[in-house]
Formats: C-alpha cells, structure tokens, sequence
C-alpha cells in the first residue's frame, strides 16, 4: 500500500498519510534503521526496579520510571525482540511522557533481562499472559489511574493481539503500537533476503546470547533443539527448533499463525494508533492491513519512510528529531485529555 488517502467510516478503523519528514541526510531506509541503534547515545533514565514473581514459579521484571507519589496517568511500555530496560526508543518515550507528570513501568518480558528466567517458557510473539496479568496487577494496586501502554516491534505485536483478545475488557484507556510486523510469517521471509539478511543475523545472534546464559542453569526440554537454535540461519529455522516447541506451537509457520496481531486488529475496543513505515525493511508493504480490517477505534498511520524503529526527522541545527517518540507521546496526551 503507497500512499493511502485517509480513510475514515462507521463500520472500520482509519488510515492517515502521516506527515513525518525524514533528516535531509537520513533518507535510506537502513540509515533510519541503523542510526538510533549505533550513533544515537543512550537516553538517561532512573529506573527503580521491581521484580514480580509469578503464580508459575517464575518472574518478570518492572523498570519504574517518573515521579514517586504514585500519581498520574501510568504507561505501560513493552520493548522489541532483543529489548529491555535499556532500549534507546523507550527511554526516549519515558522522558517524554514523564516530562508531562507521566509515570511508565517497563516490563521486561519473561527471559529477555541479564537474569535468566527460571523456567523454560520464554518471551515470544504471541505471549500475552504476563502483559495481561501486569495490567490486572496494575488496576488492583491503583483502580483509579488511568492506565496506558505503548509497545514497540514485537511489543506491539504482543500490544495489539492483547487488545483484540480481550476487546470490551480491555484494562487500559488507548494504547500506541509502532512498527507492528501483522504478519510474522511474510516478515520472516523478507528478513532472509538481500541485505535485510544483516537484521535478521544481528538478532539470531542476540538471541543465542540469551540462549547460552539461560540453558546453563535451566535444561532444554524436548522437542526443542537448543543446537538447533544456534546453528539457525534464518527465522524459520531459529523457531522451528526452539521458540516454537518451547512455547506449545507446532511448528515456526504455526507460531506465526497463531501469533500474528494483524488478525487480531478486529477485536480492538480501546483508542489505539498504529504508527508504521510503508519502506521498514522488516517487513514488505503487503503486510499492512487495509481499513476494512480496523477495529473503529484503531488509527493506522502510515508514514513513506522512517524505517524500522527509526523515524527520525532534523531537529533544531539539524540535529536528529526522534519523531516516533514525539508522535506517541502526543497521542496519549490526546488520548487521556478526552477520558476527562
């Protein structure tokens, strides 16, 4: 899809031309991509740690951010596949919203910390428990507070298939997704080709890591294939040998099936705006949906360039603007001003 014309109707969500504009010297949708990860310096941002212990015996970890009295609207913030506490993109949203009296509490999902899991289970695409249970937790320690959440890559992935899953129930006030692959199988695929190739190694090779320091202490149950794993040269064989059999999906195509959120876009009953690149190099433009697969409350906002994860924009001198930031942080102060 290029160059969509907004579209707005009773029945479907909409989606908008964004008016981002890329730095004059950040066109090339790998720069946008590369940029932030190597030369941008990590934002600074307290964080006070709290580890949640979980009714299966494992735990989560939360990264506290903003003022301490307990008091304004809270954000939920959910990093991407090889993410955590220290993700440039989510610090720099943090900042953001804490500059308006915003809390946030970033949760590291299960496995993805410097201390390893205890169990085999591990983060992936289509795990929505541990999020959900942390909006649950949330609600009950501060009914009152209005409760937001943002995620990026495979946080928005999670963000958005939690959404659809549970519709009118939903916990939270309006959420913001960026970079949101909808269909992991065709995103797989594109990541094997030409030089996408560097992204799709650069990741494998981050989640080995993880999976070296966690198969010390924790065994690998059959059928998963820690070997395997680490002998992948793509996705489909990285999660045939392990995410999915470690996770109770049958097989990489079965996981993507499952966990892929464009299907679950129908289902949104809460104020959500999606915020993709048509050139992020993740993903081809196929991928993105078209109205008629919106939920009402869901705005698609479609940007020419950006990226994956990048979206930055020339700031003041020419200084790079990291626009996503901008943009989601404006959107939830949108959002919680008409909640009232």
């Amino acid at each position: 899809m290029h160059g969509p014309a907004p579209k707005v109707s009773v029945e479907h969500g909409c989606i908008i031309a964004s008016g981002f504009k890329p730095h004059p010297l950040l066109r090339n949708r790998h720069l946008q991509t590369i940029f932030p990860t190597l030369l941008r310096p990590t934002p600074p941002l307290e964080v006070r740690r709290e580890r949640l212990e979980l009714d299966d015996g494992d735990f989560v970890d939360l990264g506290w951010s903003g003022n301490t009295q307990g008091t304004g609207p809270l954000a939920i913030l959910l990093h991407g596949l090889t993410g955590g506490f220290e993700s440039k993109y989510l610090r720099g949203t943090a900042q953001r919203l804490i500059a308006r009296g915003w809390r946030t509490v970033a949760l590291q999902l299960r496995g993805s910390g410097p201390d390893t899991n205890r169990l085999p289970r591990c983060y992936n695409h289509g795990d929505t428990a541990d999020f959900l249970m942390l909006c649950r937790l949330l609600r009950q320690r501060e009914p009152a507070t209005p409760l937001y959440a943002v995620g990026w890559s495979m946080g928005a992935n999670i963000l958005i298939k939690a959404l659809g899953e549970t519709g009118e129930q939903c916990l939270l006030n309006a959420a913001a997704a960026a970079c949101a692959p909808f269909d992991l199988r065709l995103c797989a695929e594109r990541l094997r080709r030409g030089f996408p190739r560097v992204y799709q190694d650069h990741l494998i090779k981050g989640l080995g890591v993880r999976l070296r320091r966690k198969h010390g202490p924790v065994p690998v149950p059959p059928p998963a294939s820690l070997q395997g794993a680490l002998e992948a040269r793509d996705f489909f064989a990285f999660d045939d040998a392990y995410t999915a059999p470690i996770n109770g999906y049958p097989d990489a195509l079965g996981y993507y099936a499952q966990a892929s959120c464009g299907q679950f876009l129908k289902g949104v009953r809460r104020p959500t705006l999606v915020v993709n690149a048509v050139d992020d190099p993740f993903m081809e433009p196929s991928v993105i949906p078209d109205a008629g697969q919106l939920a009402p409350p869901v705005t698609l906002e479609l940007a020419q360039q950006g990226g994956h994860l990048g979206f930055i924009a020339a700031g003041a001198g020419g200084r790079p603007l990291y626009w996503l930031e901008q943009r989601v942080a404006e959107f939830l102060f949108e959002a919680d001003a008409a909640a009232g």
